[in-house]
């Protein structure tokens, strides 16, 4: 049976990429999606018709028994084969300053981007734990340039949340290590997805290349590479790292 990944928020973007790649790998993978079933259909069909096994799963990231039922549904379908979470489901909002921020969009961004990694990580780390009985595994978060950069004026919430994630995977590496499991992070820069228009800044990458050394946007399918590593045997000696894909912004 192959090894199982989770990716969260992996009918779109940063996910969906990811999730084709370790298919394309050898990977069983879970694409879990909150809203866009037809977008999380058309991953899981294209990793099907390339011979590649998976389902989508449903769950809203932000509410503990829905994540709970996700990994139960996932062990359902594979028994005690996940070897792999990625933590990707993340929001971002319009671009405003914090004085202007309204209570009701921190609370969201903070319940989904943190709150979520928060309940997918503990989840994982009781079923792959050899301390609980599992077979080990490793956690890759998806961070952002914003936790180190701060994207004052647009989006300084996002970056905050972003920041937590980063002390989440250093402080979950140190814990789980010795239970077999490694947590790593990635650090994506501007990346060219959908994420920007849902933040109303559909031109953002576009806009902003030439303030990246390398010159322009990075591509979902970049990111990916970049997760897969952290997530496969290829990087066994990696814990608590944030790897930069940024291209040197």
């Amino acid at each position: 049976m192959n090894q199982v990944v989770l990716i969260t928020g992996g009918s779109r973007g940063i996910g969906a990429a990811t999730a084709v790649l370790a298919a394309r790998r050898g990977w069983a993978v879970a694409v879990n999606y909150a809203r866009h079933a037809e977008a999380a259909d058309a991953v899981v069909r294209r990793i099907v018709d390339a011979g590649g096994d998976a389902i989508a799963v449903q769950a809203d990231v932000a509410v503990e028994a829905q994540v709970q039922a996700m990994f139960d549904a996932v062990q359902q379908r594979w028994g005690a084969g996940l070897r792999a979470l990625v933590n990707n489901a993340g929001v971002v909002d319009r671009p405003a300053q914090l004085a202007d921020m309204s209570g009701e969009r921190l609370r969201r961004m903070f319940d989904i981007n943190v709150l979520g990694s928060l309940y997918c990580a503990r989840e994982a780390v009781r079923r792959m734990s050899t301390r609980c009985g599992g077979a080990g595994g490793s956690i890759v978060n998806v961070s952002s340039a914003a936790a180190r950069l701060g994207a004052a004026h647009q989006y300084v919430d996002y970056a905050a949340a972003k920041g937590a994630i980063d002390a989440l995977t250093l402080g979950l590496a140190r814990e789980v290590a010795p239970e077999g499991i490694r947590v790593n992070a990635v650090r994506p820069g501007l990346i060219d997805t959908e994420i920007h228009a849902s933040g109303g800044l559909p031109d953002r990458v576009r806009e902003l290349a030439g303030q990246v050394p390398m010159g322009r946007g990075g591509t979902a399918d970049e990111v990916a590479e970049a997760i897969v590593w952290l997530m496969s045997d290829a990087s066994p000696y990696t814990t608590m790292s944030l790897l930069e894909v940024s291209g040197g912004r």
